[in-house]
């Protein structure tokens, strides 16, 4: 009966490798090109990995956003693949960091009112209270995984826990990568996590965790950052060539 119990385990964790290996390499999705450039990555090797970084400290040319942090834009917006799917999509860009945890800086994308819940060890919220795309409306900055997979936080000192609407301009320094993922068992690489959250309607942010809820950010950081764009690199391009509809 051991036998068979370790048997099933261990199919059962094949099984799963191959489900994330073909969602890696994206095997059944449109963009293939993508799979090539994470391999790159996940082999490690720096001057493969110094060919994919983007770093962009100011904006790019009529976008009102920075890239919050250097790094491979590995997995995009509306992005299907592992450890996402068709049906419920990436809700923003992973941003790969070539260095180990708390190395690479995260900064503010834009002027806005910073936020850490009580709870949050890894995470940051900016509130936007004019959203410049479309004035009238307030939208919600994202940045995650700023912690080591132990918890222990790398976000600055000046957000403990509990802060609260803390203004911030845009290129303050916020924290730095890390490769926290809460409870999960699943080891994450070093990233930052960033999305463009949707406002509740009662001067809240929206569940980030549902697609639905969030924005593309192409045309904010004027970079082909959607899933659906084909472009050989993430870089400055005022009219990407893609459907972020």
């Amino acid at each position: 009966m051991r036998r068979l119990l370790t048997l099933l385990i261990v199919l059962g964790a094949l099984v799963a490798g191959g489900y994330l290996l073909l969602q890696l390499l994206n095997l059944t999705g449109r963009n293939d090109s993508r799979a090539g450039e994470m391999l790159r990555w996940a082999r490690g090797d720096a001057d493969d990995r110094a060919a994919l970084i983007t770093v962009q400290r100011e904006p790019c040319p009529g976008a009102p956003f920075l890239l919050p942090s250097d790094g491979y834009v590995g997995l995009l917006y509306a992005d299907p693949r592992g450890p996402y799917s068709a049906v419920a999509p990436h809700q923003g860009i992973d941003i790969f960091s070539p260095g180990a945890p708390g190395v690479t800086p995260v900064y503010a994308a834009y002027d806005g009112y910073i936020t850490r819940e009580a709870g949050w060890r890894s995470a940051l919220i900016q509130r936007i209270p004019d959203d410049p795309l479309r004035p009238g409306r307030s939208i919600w900055l994202y940045y995650a995984h700023m912690a080591d997979r132990d918890g222990a936080s790398f976000i600055e000192p000046a957000f403990p826990p509990g802060t609260r609407e803390r203004f911030v301009a845009r290129g303050t320094l916020l924290g730095y990568t890390g490769d926290y993922n809460g409870n999960s068992l699943r080891d994450i690489w070093v990233h930052l996590h960033f999305s463009i959250v949707l406002d509740d309607g009662r001067g809240g942010y929206a569940n980030e965790l549902e697609f639905a809820n969030t924005l593309d950010p192409t045309p904010y950081l004027g970079m082909p950052l959607n899933y659906r764009c084909d472009s050989p690199a993430v870089q400055c391009d005022p009219q990407p060539a893609c459907d972020s509809g």
